[in-house]
């Protein structure tokens, strides 16, 4: 493992042997207090971290470092570029913000002139959850030190945003287009940037935010120390992100796109009419709490919400058509324990650290295979154990075929028995009398008929009356309309008939 070195107080590049970093070099292991192993006899004084971050630490209870954080903090404070991989849930994001403040820190400085505070490290993050996590472990951690940060992203009201960063910092956290509207106000200069930071970045680096990528990376400096952490890197993503970065240090501390060995997995095969009573039956009969459903569309995840609600169960949603307060208060009130279910799409996956979660329901498998990967990763954080579920139909079987292949290791099948007063009203069927196949006919509930009245069946016949009229002669009737009536259609006044007469 490399040592770390004294920082000098620039952002140059030191010489360091160049070498890629994974499980087969990683120490000895011991188990620490928190159930997560980490190399024997090794803790976070051991790096050479300020005094300062030292004391955050402690206070947040934490002592020896995770297997990550032990490769990664060294290679990051030796100034070199890094591709970190690493399960989720082992503290990737302790791995990349300990080593940019302790190389802010000589840079530090308690004056109250915002231009003594410039952005000096951007760490970009794919979603706002986790830009507004990543940002609160930025401020738990330099809380004793001078160093200020801010965090950007949409959805909320950008003038908060304008004075945070008027005021000056020297991190700043931000999703990738909010930060593009702040740089077009000119609120913000990425001119002195010397550590650039992308968080989860298989996504970063997805055709969705390549354009924005590359935007904001023309506005930083060419001379720059670029780190990538993330769960998976395909072989495509790896291409690119090199592109970006100079030589840098590939760290795998597990193999690639692995799961977590603490997370058991289960999957069920059902019916589509019996998922529903699926969440139901697992959360009422376990006694679940704090459970994520995870769903691909977003009108799904809130119908889904909406009919857990009317089952007895407290639940909330959270996906991309939902104000970004909503969404906030939604995950407040998860973190508190307020409620049973998360219906949540796959903006909830990427880095959320909601303690205690013990199990993710996967009510849709992910059409990408990689987002299983994240969203079981939400269970089973530092050490504790937890239960991943997936409920498939037999249509949707090619999806966990797709997964299984991505992490290398078979899902357990199970058979969840459902009681009948938990089921879900089936669709009725027909057969189509013409080629005698069985259709689908949508369900509807039985209603009494009405009395129809046999008059209104039989056959149109002509009354009596009718063909009276039409035998008996017409009568020869003047008519003519009188001068009267002219003059009455022409607007002038009716004459009494006794005048008329005379």
């Amino acid at each position: 493992m490399l040592q770390s070195n004294t920082y000098s107080g620039s952002f140059s590049r030191p010489t360091v042997e160049h070498r890629f970093l994974n499980e087969t070099n990683i120490p000895s292991a011991s188990t620490d207090a928190a159930g997560v192993n980490s190399p024997a006899e090794t803790t976070f004084a051991d790096f050479g971290l300020h005094p300062s971050l030292l004391r955050a630490l402690t206070e947040s209870g934490y002592t020896r470092p995770t297997p990550i954080q032990a490769q990664a903090i060294p290679v990051v404070m030796a100034g070199r570029d890094v591709m970190g991989a690493a399960q989720t849930g082992t503290g990737k994001t302790a791995a990349f913000t300990l080593p940019v403040l302790q190389r802010l820190m000589p840079l530090a400085n308690h004056s109250a002139s915002p231009a003594r505070h410039p952005v000096r490290a951007l760490i970009l993050t794919p979603t706002r959850e986790l830009a507004d996590q990543v940002a609160e472990s930025v401020k738990r951690y330099s809380a004793q030190t001078p160093l200020r940060a801010a965090v950007v992203f949409g959805g909320v009201d950008i003038r908060p945003q304008k004075d945070a960063l008027r005021q000056g910092c020297e991190v700043l956290i931000a999703t990738p287009g909010r930060l593009l509207d702040h740089v077009e106000q000119r609120n913000v200069d990425l001119g002195q940037v010397g550590i650039l930071v992308l968080d989860e970045a298989d996504r970063m680096l997805d055709m969705g935010f390549l354009p924005d990528l590359e935007r904001i990376i023309q506005l930083l400096p060419q001379q720059r120390q670029g780190l990538l952490f993330s769960a998976t890197f395909s072989n495509e993503i790896r291409k690119l992100a090199r592109s970006y970065l100079n030589h840098p240090v590939e760290i795998e501390v597990a193999a690639r796109n692995a799961t977590a060995e603490t997370v058991t997995q289960i999957a069920y095969a059902l019916t589509g009419e019996d998922k529903r009573a699926a969440v139901v039956h697992l959360v009422k009969s376990r006694g679940l709490n704090q459970v994520i459903v995870f769903s691909n569309t977003k009108i799904g995840t809130a119908r889904l919400a909406r009919q857990l609600i009317q089952d007895g169960i407290r639940a909330e949603s959270i996906h991309g058509d939902k104000s970004q307060l909503d969404r906030m208060r939604a995950l407040e009130a998860f973190k508190a324990g307020e409620l049973e279910v998360l219906v949540a799409t796959d903006v909830a996956a990427r880095g959320l650290d909601v303690a205690g979660v013990p199990c993710v329901i996967n009510y849709d498998l992910p059409y990408n295979p990689e987002d299983y990967v994240h969203r079981i990763g939400r269970t089973g954080r530092a050490g504790a154990s937890g239960e991943a579920i997936a409920l498939f139909t037999p249509d949707e079987e090619k999806f966990l075929l797709e997964v299984e292949k991505l992490i290398g290791r078979k899902v357990p099948r199970g058979t969840l028995a459902l009681p009948p007063s938990a089921r879900s009203p089936r669709r009725e069927r027909s057969t189509d009398s013409r080629d005698g196949r069985r259709r689908d006919e949508r369900w509807r509930p039985r209603t009494a008929q009405q009395p129809i009245d046999e008059f209104f069946l039989k056959p149109y016949e002509p009354s009596s009356t009718v063909s009276s009229r039409q035998a008996a002669p017409r009568a020869e009737v003047d008519e003519r309309p009188s001068r009267a009536d002219v003059g009455v259609l022409l607007g002038g006044p009716r004459r009494p008939l006794d005048e008329a007469a005379s």
